[in-house]
């Protein structure tokens, strides 16, 4: 059966600006983007949507969809990611991860967990591992996993953390080879997403790396926005051609999570090379200096929209310049190129906000999750 919607009228942001145009969405793609388009086909479902913004659906990187946590035992492990989730916030893709726990939070569940997500309606990939060196796989090896599993984009490491394995540079160089080549084989960019700590010493690697001619594209820190060393390392790291995540959950050396986006932009760090994550479901612990956990929270998934907001209406900054961070350059930097924007042929995950950019309406694959700020897609044990 077709399914094809017609959004008539509403400001377009691709992300950059198109301004007023019709989009048609045809079998969970964009079949169309133009003013006053004239289009008959039997089952056409129209919405007017003067007055409103268009975006595309927002990607985010780095969800424990499901759950992360456990540096407090067993009772502090963060619950699972439930679609209605994704849905009020506008996020139609994902790269699920896993966090701390390697032992009771296994890989495969990761993959079977993001197919589930895939199979109630948004796209999802996910990484291989977690913190640990040796990267706890499905098949043995990371290569591996990336080249068998079509969702694997690369694998998951910890660097610059009380809790990571503490590799050498000739280990994670050894690491990032296995990657690059199984990429290649399998037709991927092949990443190593680095979780970043708070010590020193992850950066200075990643440039010695860089020196010896490995590919700086391959190399991808997150929480980038974390301790005031990781960011002013992340700047430099950027300024190199390399891609930087800033998560926009858990803590931050600014007063805000905007704040480290306008002032990487105002460091010269190209917009580009920026994106953006939420860290949902994991684990927000809080560490003495003896390194004991004293409080724990869990991350939400909305801070992405939050940001995109406060970015706008606090910040004065462009809502063309910003949405980047969460859709394009999220799908580029991953080698995605039919996700992240509202194009002819790409995946039609679109969002609808109102005047004040307020979420009103979202849809996945082409298929509406949200109507007028009411989720009417929820996910399949949801009450």
């Amino acid at each position: 059966m077709m399914n094809a919607v017609l959004i008539r009228n509403a400001e377009v942001y691709a992300p950059e600006r198109l301004g007023v145009q019709d989009v048609l969405m045809v079998n969970g793609r964009f079949a169309a983007v133009g003013k006053d388009l004239n289009v008959v086909m039997p089952g056409l479902e129209t919405i007017d949507a003067a007055g409103k913004l268009l975006t595309p659906g927002f990607f985010d990187q780095h969800i424990h969809v499901t759950g992360g946590g456990g540096e407090g035992g067993p009772v502090s492990r963060t619950p699972e990611l439930v679609l209605s989730e994704l849905v009020a916030c506008g996020t139609t893709s994902l790269v699920g991860v896993s966090g701390t726990d390697f032992i009771t939070r296994s890989i495969e569940n990761l993959l079977a967990k993001i197919r589930a997500l895939a199979a109630e309606g948004v796209s999802t990939w996910m990484y291989t591992s977690n913190y640990r060196f040796p990267p706890t796989t499905m098949s043995g090896e990371a290569a591996k996993d990336i080249f068998m599993v079509p969702e694997c984009l690369g694998v998951k490491i910890a660097l610059g953390d009380h809790r990571s394995s503490f590799p050498t540079v000739d280990q994670v160089i050894q690491l990032l080879a296995d990657i690059r080549l199984a990429g290649m084989i399998s037709g991927k960019i092949g990443v190593l997403h680095v979780h970043s700590g708070n010590l020193h010493g992850e950066f200075e690697m990643f440039k010695e790396i860089v020196d010896r001619g490995f590919p700086i594209r391959h190399i991808r820190p997150t929480h980038c926005a974390r301790a005031k060393y990781v960011f002013d390392s992340a700047v430099q790291f950027a300024k190199a051609g390399g891609y930087i995540d800033i998560t926009t959950g858990g803590s931050c050396c600014f007063d805000s999570p905007a704040d480290a986006f306008i002032e990487a932009v105002g460091e010269g760090v190209d917009p580009a090379r920026i994106t953006m994550s939420s860290d949902g479901h994991g684990s927000k612990p809080r560490f003495n200096d003896k390194g004991e956990m004293v409080g724990l929270a869990v991350c939400g998934i909305e801070c992405n929209l939050e940001t995109i907001q406060k970015l706008v209406r606090e910040k004065g900054q462009k809502l063309e310049d910003v949405l980047p961070f969460i859709t394009k350059n999220v799908a580029d930097s991953h080698g995605l190129s039919t996700q992240g924007r509202v194009a002819d042929g790409a995946t039609a995950d679109a969002l609808l906000f109102d005047d004040n950019l307020e979420l009103t309406d979202v849809f996945a694959k082409g298929r509406q999750m949200m109507r007028n700020r009411e989720i009417i897609v929820r996910g399949t044990f949801e009450e």
